[in-house]
């Protein structure tokens, strides 16, 4: 009797596990499917993911015709997600599940708007990847024939993507949907210095100067002959013209204004872009008076390192001050820099594994930014290979070593590099339990709310014993919250970059040059910068709420494994994650 009970109960539990078997089968599909496709319509960025069966492919990202596949993308993976029964998912497929389908509504909400009349900027894109690409020391492998033709492929296709963000910039004219002047006039080097008066001196022509000793005689005269006309007879004159276009229809057409606010549909423009980097629903002004109340709270931290170490005068004499200090640029070689940042990683070493149990197997580099874009990059991290080939590499610009001023570099290199970007990136990639689309995923206010997040635990590393150092991790959290500021400012308030300037030299101690290269940036990606600060106040708000509810069960080893563990994602879905961690510890 009680096995026909057992039986007869058993009958409903098989169909249903069996039911949940095969929507989870339906759903990987749906993962692997969607990862395929996001990077046959993103293949550069599936290069820099190690994803080398796209390497020879190119997409024309501001055509009519690419948006309307991205377009059927969309659609079709809002069908897909229609058909998952979603309570059947386990809770990281639940995750990926939420991410595709906040992914493809901001897509389609970005589609509603005209943002590929502007394609391309100062601070990053097509034309700006490709340079690093063809320098060799990124992405895009050199190490095979193949290597080489797929690259020249992407080369040839590249040479006709000109033409076509130059047609799509002229029907941003027509439309009065151009970037301000200040930004062209910043455009127009990136492409005139890569017309070179010799060939042998061309960034596309670099990797033929280093090919691979294993390449035969026949191949290498083979691919110099190819390169050579590429460069000469196909991409130098484009870049020709694109230094013509800028400079003779472009630059006398840009706009007087600012922010994005002014231009046609503005406004909803900055909107989408506000919800797709903060994964949040807060508007423009909500941020902005959130930047408001913590610009005045460092101001007040601030105050208290200028009294520690003696300085009388007002708080902007002292950012002046530090700026200029001279004890702070000691550095006289560039690769001075460099070591002192692998100095500051040799330092935390020890605590770093008293906070992290979960830790990274990709190897990690220190490098100077390359000269064809170090007068206008800001330091950066780009992530390793998932298969640990291709270090991360944190990359710092070092323009003139002699006006270094390395007071911020404890807190830089907690954010860029270990246990910021480095540590974040990494393990998401390495996590064998995630879907592929998720390893190579990126959230900015996650991402960069995580790393900005990372300054904070500096004491706890073994960092800040100098004020100044300890200055600079303010400075930086600062310049941080004066983003949510000038952003919102920009771009929703009608602000010109001269009163953004303005605004960040009296509330930070960067450099005038610096700042006014950060509001250019803020100027060319608008929403990008609100990012950081968003993401870190979300992650500390995690952290202190688990810490009060867990009391002694709180241990912050486990806190930052739950916190990296799954990735990237919406801070929403985090906030869910680490609520019913806290749950589960009571």
């Amino acid at each position: 009797m009680k096995k026909v009970i057992l039986l007869s109960a058993a009958l409903p539990f098989v169909f249903a596990s069996c039911k949940k078997e095969t929507k989870t089968e339906d759903f990987a599909t749906v993962t692997k499917n969607y990862f395929k496709d996001k990077n046959q319509l993103e293949p550069l960025n599936a290069t820099l993911n190690g994803q080398n069966e796209f390497n020879d492919q190119f997409v024309f990202e501001m055509t009519d015709s690419y948006r309307k596949k991205q377009a059927d993308f969309f659609n079709k993976y809002e069908s897909e997600l229609a058909t998952i029964d979603s309570e059947s998912l386990t809770p990281e497929e639940k995750i990926s599940y939420e991410i595709i389908k906040w992914e493809t509504a901001v897509g389609k909400d970005l589609l509603k708007t005209d943002n590929n009349l502007m394609p391309i900027h100062q601070f990053w894109g097509t034309h700006l990847t490709m340079s690093q690409f063809a320098s060799g020391t990124a992405a895009q492998p050199f190490k095979t024939e193949k290597d080489y033709r797929s690259f020249l492929k992407r080369m040839d296709a590249y040479s006709v993507w000109i033409d076509s963000a130059m047609v799509y910039m002229k029907k941003g004219i027509a439309k009065k949907m151009v970037l301000p002047k200040a930004l062209t006039v910043k455009l127009i080097p990136q492409f005139e210095d890569q017309i070179t008066p010799k060939i042998e001196d061309n960034i596309f022509y670099s990797t033929i100067k280093a090919m691979p000793n294993d390449l035969s005689a026949d191949v290498k005269s083979s691919l110099k002959s190819d390169y050579m006309a590429m460069i000469n007879e196909k991409l130098m004159p484009q870049y020709k013209k694109m230094v013509d276009f800028l400079k003779n229809e472009y630059l006398p057409a840009s706009r007087s204004t600012s922010g994005i606010g002014s231009i046609p549909g503005g406004n909803k423009l900055y909107a989408v872009y506000a919800k797709q980097w903060t994964t949040t629903t807060k508007t423009p002004e909500e941020i902005h008076e959130l930047g408001l109340s913590e610009v005045a709270r460092l101001k007040s931290e601030m105050e208290k390192v200028k009294a520690q170490v003696g300085f009388k005068g007002t708080i902007v004499e002292f950012f002046d001050y530090v700026r200029n200090k001279k004890e702070l640029m000691p550095f006289k070689k560039p690769e001075e820099v460099i070591a002192n940042f692998e100095a500051i990683h040799k330092k935390i070493k020890p605590n770093v594994d008293k906070l992290f149990s979960l830790q990274p197997k990709t190897p990690f580099e220190v490098r100077r930014v390359e000269a064809f874009r170090e007068k206008t990059a800001s330091a950066e991290y780009v992530q390793g290979a998932a298969d640990g080939s291709r270090p991360g590499v944190f990359y710092v610009p070092i323009s003139d070593v002699t006006k270094y001023n390395y007071y911020g570099d404890e807190d830089l290199f907690l954010h860029e590099a270990i246990p910021g970007h480095h540590f974040q990136i990494s393990l998401q990639q390495e996590n064998q339990e995630l879907p592929d689309f998720r390893k190579f995923n990126w959230f900015g206010a996650y991402g960069e709310g995580w790393a900005l997040y990372t300054e904070s635990l500096g004491k706890e590393l073994g960092l800040y014993e100098d004020p100044y150092q300890y200055f600079g991790m303010l400075g930086n959290e600062m310049h941080r919250a004066i983003r949510l500021v000038v952003d919102t400012g920009l771009h929703s308030k009608g602000w010109t970059r001269e009163q953004a300037i303005k605004y960040s030299l009296e509330n930070e101690a960067e450099s005038e040059a610096s700042i006014i290269s950060e509001v250019e940036r803020y100027m060319a990606i608008p929403g990008q910068a609100l990012s950081y600060k968003i993401g870190q106040l979300k992650i500390m708000e995690l952290r202190q709420k688990a810490q009060n509810q867990m009391k002694d069960k709180f241990d912050i080893k486990v806190f930052h494994q739950k916190v990296l563990e799954s990735g990237v994602m919406p801070l929403a879905l985090l906030e869910k994650k680490i609520n019913e961690w806290i749950e589960k510890g009571n």
